[in-house]
């Protein structure tokens, strides 16, 4: 049936040059078979039974975590003000448009300037769009956050998780240190936000075969003649 098309089309191609365009009869033979050397070189080369395979535009190969969503939902429902613009760039994010999603959020936040949330998920947004890297953007929303609502929670831990995505273990450790030295007994996050740092600890430990990261470090006992002299 492929090749019944292919010939049609050429066919009527020869028509409407031939006839409609009025091409010189000279021309007749040099266009004939310009059109039957393309057919011969799509029956060596084409395959038009092999199936289709369209490429996703890059941003569509990682889908956000839902469970990152879920969990910047429940560390801001308090503090939200733009929350139809964070659903709608939740949507963009699910399918990995983060690019679309950070453009949505800076939209609300000239709606919403004091919305902490929206800078959050802003920069959340803006580190999807970078593959998981804290860039300055990134960098500034998460701190816009704190400055705005110093006692949420979603500023630090999300600013920290960008850190650790980055390589900067240290930092991202001693953010979340401190949300969790400040965060309420029950906090519904600090089971999760302890395993983090445990796992941090382990990872600094291994790299440098150190005292983990955030023990206590050993004092040395001083000498016994360090000991008599400040005795005397």
């Amino acid at each position: 049936m492929t090749w019944v098309l292919i010939l049609l089309i050429a066919a009527i191609v020869f028509v409407l040059l031939a006839f409609v365009l009025k091409m010189p009869r000279a021309g007749w033979e040099l266009s004939g078979a310009a059109l039957l050397v393309g057919i011969a070189g799509y029956a060596l080369q084409g395959h038009p039974g092999t199936p289709g395979a369209p490429k996703a535009p890059i941003e569509n190969k990682r889908a956000a975590d839902e469970a990152l969503v879920k969990q910047r939902q429940q560390m801001g429902d308090q503090f939200a003000q733009g929350q139809s613009w964070m659903i709608l760039a939740d949507g963009l994010a699910r399918q990995g448009q983060y690019g679309a999603a950070a453009e949505v959020l800076r939209k609300g936040t000239q709606q919403f300037p004091q919305d902490a949330d929206l800078w959050v998920s802003l920069g959340n947004a803006l580190v999807g769009h970078s593959d998981g890297i804290i860039t300055p953007a990134a960098q500034f929303a998460f701190q816009k956050a704190a400055a705005i609502a110093p006692d949420h929670p979603g500023p630090p831990f999300f600013m920290g998780l960008a850190l650790a995505q980055s390589g900067r273990l240290a930092d991202a450790r001693a953010m979340w240190a401190e949300l969790l030295r400040r965060s309420p007994a029950d906090a519904p996050y600090r089971a999760d936000l302890s395993e983090r740092i445990q796992r941090i600890d382990s990872m600094l430990a291994a790299s440098s075969g150190a005292v983990t990261a955030g023990a206590p470090v050993p004092v040395p006992a001083p000498e016994a003649g360090a000991s008599n002299q400040a005795a005397e």
